[in-house]
């Protein structure tokens, strides 16, 4: 659907700047291929200029998109691209000040006031995607037949026809879009806010979120045990406000989903990931009934190597007796991804070094700065830009991985322009998997004896376990706590119980829930900022598996067919993109080739025990 105010979707929270040191010299953003200030002549002129273009895009076409001939409609197009290519590039540049630092008043203000400024602007837009979708299918074929400029804007003219069962009046429309910025923005924010300012005190120490979060994977099992106690502590201290956050914006999404008419709660993203709701229910049944075979087995594994009979939720990221926990600096972390990506193809390295070395990357933990990383693609006629919080993990090398991997796909789509380059989130994360596979692949190959091969193999498929059984039963989660509140509003321990009821599931018999696990919904930033956004991790690193396995074929033109792949950007179906590799994720079995890849590690594993 074409969108009058592109908002970046992104996972936030602040880091312990004391955690930063040691690892090197770490890269930071340089914000001025965006804008140099935020309140110099380019940025004002820009606001200027989105203000007068939107009253007179409106005074230009609305009430007569119906009536124009086809050279009419792509200028039509062209100039409400513009409009998004401008907006968006204000937003980002907001945004990500903001996520540098999150209790700045400064930066949250300036964000606030743009959004809020860019919402009125853009209000007289709304009438575009309503009389767009009203214009009759022969007519508007016939216009798309008659100019190939134009036909080319043909997938995201499907993309918002797609919602036109579920369109409301302009009024209502209208509506929706100005309130916005006091709805779902304003709790959204409220949540963001609250996370930053949480603090935990473990043993002597008082750390914020992602410091607390990173000691569950400490090698003292006592000071992850410390760390889970201070998390549910703290978790319920706050569950009033969360489950408040939590019960408003469900209500919210029922509310607006019941007026358009939607199916069902999750109907609207899988719109957004033009994906059928049978592909992603194919996916959770797969996964949901690979559990035994994949978390089960693995994690009765890990007891067994830590000498455990049965598992505490603060010993799932326990790093494994004699896993090597040398800190990797910067430099050495940037060679190894660089190498990876260098040996499958020297244009993806060539793609990935300005990230490195023209300021597309902040990578270190500082106060305030937003937890976690991402990789933003700001707008096609700049770049993207990757934020991390390396803390010189071998975790921190994947994610580097990871993450650049998205960058390299954001800008082989940027030549789609704006409205075509955004990929689809069931594929978004297509690059970024394959990017982590390559790099895990290149250290796998380099491991210098079995017990160094058994470390990565088990990292790899805790990351796996990750990604996919756990965000299944998120999603899971996200599924029974929407038709739950659909009956009336939650109280924070029924949200409980609905965790609870996915987590025993998911995560097998080994494992003896304590008190206080039952909160940990609460900080997952994913339920409140993207409902049913997890099932694209899952989707992504099943197509990821399937897909690395027909490279390991060794078909000689897989490099030029997986750019053109990513070149694509949103400008093609997945059945489309996957079609030259052999692949279609409408099938089935298709699922079963990506889980059985983790499966074939574990069974790996199971023999090193032998």
């Amino acid at each position: 659907m074409f969108h009058p105010m592109p908002r970046p979707e992104m996972t936030f929270d602040a880091r312990d700047a004391q955690n930063a040191d040691g690892f090197g010299d770490l890269p930071e953003w340089d914000l001025s291929d965006l804008y140099p200030d935020t309140d110099g002549e380019k940025i004002t002129q820009d606001m200027a200029w989105l203000e007068t273009e939107c009253a007179a895009f409106a005074n230009d076409y609305e009430g007569k998109l119906a009536s124009l001939d086809a050279a009419g409609m792509l200028k039509c197009i062209q100039r409400y691209e513009q409009i998004q290519a401008i907006s968006g590039r204000i937003m980002s540049f907001a945004g990500l000040r903001y996520y540098q630092n999150t209790t700045d008043t400064e930066r949250a203000k300036f964000m606030s006031d743009m959004q809020g400024k860019i919402t009125d602007f853009s209000t007289p837009l709304v009438f575009f995607s309503l009389e767009l979708n009203r214009i009759d299918d022969d007519a508007l074929n016939a216009l798309l037949a008659a100019n190939d400029d134009l036909a080319r804007y043909t997938p995201i003219i499907e993309k918002t026809r797609a919602m036109k069962p579920y369109q409301l009046s302009d009024e209502m429309e209208k509506f929706l879009h100005d309130q916005s910025v006091v709805g779902a923005t304003a709790w959204n924010r409220l949540f963001d806010e609250t996370m930053a300012s949480l603090t935990f005190i473990v043993g002597n120490d008082e750390l914020n979120l992602e410091a607390t979060l990173n000691l569950l994977s400490d090698p003292d099992r006592e000071n992850r045990e410390a760390a889970t106690h201070a998390l549910s502590a703290v978790f319920a201290d706050n569950i009033n406000l969360f489950a408040r956050i939590t019960n408003t914006l469900a209500k919210e999404k029922e509310i607006e989903d019941r007026w358009r008419g939607l199916p069902t709660p999750q109907a609207g993203r899988h719109l957004a990931n033009h994906v059928e709701p049978e592909v992603v229910q194919a996916l959770r049944d797969a996964v949901v009934a690979a559990y035994p075979k994949l978390s089960h087995r693995y994690y009765a594994l890990k007891a067994k190597w830590l000498g455990l009979e049965t598992m505490q939720t603060w010993d799932r990221n326990a790093p494994l007796p004699r896993e090597d926990n040398t800190v990797v600096q910067w430099d050495d972390a940037k060679k190894m991804v660089m190498d990876a990506y260098g040996a499958f193809s020297p244009k993806m390295a060539e793609i990935a070094e300005p990230f490195f070395n023209k300021g597309w990357i902040d990578a270190g933990v500082k106060p305030g700065k937003a937890p976690g990383a991402f990789a933003h693609p700001t707008v096609t006629d700049v770049h993207p830009y990757v934020m991390l919080n390396y803390l010189g993990k071998q975790r921190d090398v994947m994610t580097l991985a990871h993450e650049l991997g998205h960058g390299v796909h954001q800008v082989l789509a940027a030549g789609q322009g704006e409205l075509l380059s955004s990929t689809p989130l069931t594929l978004a994360e297509t690059a970024s998997v394959f990017g982590e596979m390559l790099t895990f692949r290149k250290l796998l190959d380099n491991a210098p004896d079995q017990a160094a091969r058994k470390i990565l193999l088990a990292g790899k498929v805790e990351d796996m376990i990750n990604t996919v059984v756990r965000q299944i039963a998120f999603y899971d989660f996200e599924c029974k706590l929407h038709a739950a509140r659909a009956d009336g509003e939650l109280t924070p321990d029924q949200i409980n119980d609905i965790w609870m009821s996915v987590q025993g599931e998911s995560l097998g018999p080994v494992f003896e829930f304590g008190d206080g696990y039952e909160t940990f919904w609460a900080y997952i930033p994913h339920f409140i900022h993207s409902p049913f956004y997890v099932y694209a991790y899952a989707f992504g690193d099943g197509l990821v598996n399937a897909l690395y396995a027909v490279y390991e074929e060794g078909g000689a033109d897989f490099q030029d067919k997986y750019f053109e792949m990513l070149s694509a950007g949103g400008s093609k179906h997945h059945k489309e993109l996957l079609a030259p590799f052999g692949l279609d994720a409408s099938d089935p079995k298709f699922w079963d080739k990506g889980l059985s890849l983790i499966s074939s590690m574990i069974d790996e594993l199971e023999a090193m025990e032998d």
